[in-house]
Parts: structure tokens; sequence; C-alpha cells
């Protein structure tokens, strides 16, 4: 299959490639050439804003990038009537995700695709960022949305892992923490890449939505225990008082809402599996603690007073 991706250079875009190269479909990767690592698969790419795309064919788009309506929109101007779509949405367009972030709770868990959705914007938003319009533009053409959960691995420019692996690096022997019990559904990046390479295959899904994520998630204690344990590292999670967390360990406390999201129906339609949490989070530390981010390291006054507080 000749398969367009808008993006396709940098974390899930570029997972996305890999695997659709890998699999041996002709793979054109449309972008701004801001961005073209050289350690990217042997493909055709086109360099274009979003705002100029040319006429767009093959048999399938997957849209890595579209954030807001206009970019949705520019998108599918450019694009053949017969061309299959599919979009990368993310699950924050769940109520339950706005809940989070205004401090609630009371949404069921876990969430599959028929649950609530927000009705106001996220507080962070930025730049008219909505990823609902953007839905709502590929679905009424026919597409396939994927709504992504909190996704980490190779190349992630979040560095979700980092809240921990930062304290490693800085030679702490303890870290302050809180309840841990928050349920965040995760996903690793090349299971992701998977999702995305059987929905651009299957043809026959247009106009569903599909949450992706694994199939048992970690607590966030857990999870922090585990990216330890990958780092070969001794760190000591230290339990201290929610007022007295550090503002990067907001999400270890006792939160009252949780995000767990049930994702069988794209198990069920596309046949995907996720692997093993553990291996997932092995793979991503093993590249973070080989590519460490800039700066001069991290400031652990906040976690010094923490400590001191409770334990």
């Amino acid at each position: 299959m000749r398969i367009t991706v808008l993006g396709g250079t940098r974390f899930i875009g570029r997972a996305i490639v890999e695997e659709l190269a890998g699999a041996g479909h002709e793979v054109v990767v449309v972008h701004r050439g801001v961005s073209e690592p050289d350690d990217l698969p042997d493909v055709e790419h086109v360099h274009v804003d979003r705002a100029d795309l040319p006429s767009l064919d093959g048999d399938v788009l997957v849209d890595t990038y579209a954030m807001t309506a206009t970019d949705a929109e520019a998108a599918l101007a450019a694009v053949a009537p017969a061309m299959q779509l599919v979009v990368l949405s993310s699950q924050d367009v769940y109520a339950a995700h706005g809940e989070l972030h205004a401090g609630g709770h009371g949404h069921a868990m876990p969430i599959d695709e028929t649950a609530p959705v927000r009705t106001t914007p996220l507080p962070y938003a930025e730049d008219g960022y909505e990823k609902l319009d953007v839905e709502e533009r590929y679905l009424a053409r026919g597409g396939t949305v994927l709504r992504l959960p909190a996704t980490y691995g190779e190349h992630d420019g979040q560095r979700r892992e980092e809240f921990v692996l930062g304290r490693i690096r800085g030679g702490r022997t303890a870290m302050p923490f809180g309840a841990g019990t928050f349920l965040w559904t995760r996903a690793y990046v090349g299971d992701v890449a998977v999702a995305v390479r059987l929905a651009a295959e299957h043809g026959g899904i247009g106009g569903e939505v599909l949450n992706i994520g694994e199939r048992r998630t970690w607590t966030i204690r857990r999870w922090a225990e585990g990216i330890i344990a990958a780092a070969g590292a001794e760190l000591e999670l230290v339990t201290v008082p929610p007022k007295r967390l550090p503002p990067d360990l907001v999400l270890t406390g006792a939160l009252g809402q949780h995000l767990l999201t049930d994702s069988s129906k794209a198990r069920s339609l596309l046949g995907w599996a996720d692997r093993d949490p553990g291996e997932g989070v092995r793979r991503s530390v093993a590249w973070h603690l080989e590519h460490p981010p800039g700066g001069d390291g991290g400031d652990f006054r906040a976690d010094d007073e923490a400590l001191r507080s409770g334990g």
C-alpha cells in the first residue's frame, strides 16, 4: 500500500514510519523539513507546510499531527476522495480528563469510546488546540480516529519517565512521593505504531473511534518502581504529605479521578495487542539514559524540603 504520513519525523510519527516501512508499505512522509533525523527509514520525503499541502494521493493518509480544526481542514482539503483516513487523537477528549485537571472526581472507569467527552477546553490548551474538533472533521469524512493515552518510549519529547530519571541522574537516593495510587493508561510507542499500521491496513473501519492503550495499568508508584528497576538504580520512594510534593510530582498524590481506558474495541476490530509493560519501560529507559536532556541538572531543594517533612 502507498501510505502518506503527515508528520512522521518525531516520536510517535517516526515510530509509525518505521513500522509501516518495516511491513513493506510504500511510505511518503510529508512534513516541514524542520526535523529530519538521519536514522529514519529510506522513504520519500515531501517538505511543505500543512497550510500549503499539494494534492495527496495513494491508498491511506495517516495524520499524526492535527492539533486544531484548521489543521484537519487543511489535510482533508488535500486528500483524494478515495483515500482511507487515519488520524491520531488523544484520550484528553474525555470528560474524565477535564475532571482530573479541575480537581474533581466521579467518572466511572474504565473509559470506553462511548464515555462522555469534554464540553469545555482544557486549561492548558494553546493556539486553538482541540482534538475534538479534529475528530469531528475526520469522522465526517469516514476517517478512523485512534485515541492515544499517555504514550512513552524512545524519542519522547515530553520525557514521561524524567520525573524519576532526573533524580537518578542527580545522584539522589530518595525522592518524595505521594500515595501513588493514580491509574493512568499508558502505551509504549512501538505498540501505538503497530495499532496505526493495523488501522491503515484494515480498510473496513471508517468512521470508528478506537481507544489505544495497555490492557493492564500499573499505578504511578508501580510505574516509578519499574523505571528505577530498569535503570538499575537504588532510589527510595518516601511518602510525604500531599501539600509537600514538588510541582512535578503532583500526579503521585491521592487524586480523585483516574484515567483508565478500555481498548478492547481496538483489540477486537484490529487484532491489536500490547507488549508486557515491563518490556516497554526497559526499552524506553535504556534510550533515555543514553540520550539525557540538555541543561545543568535538576534543582532538588523542593525534594529536600519535602523529605524533611515526612517519611
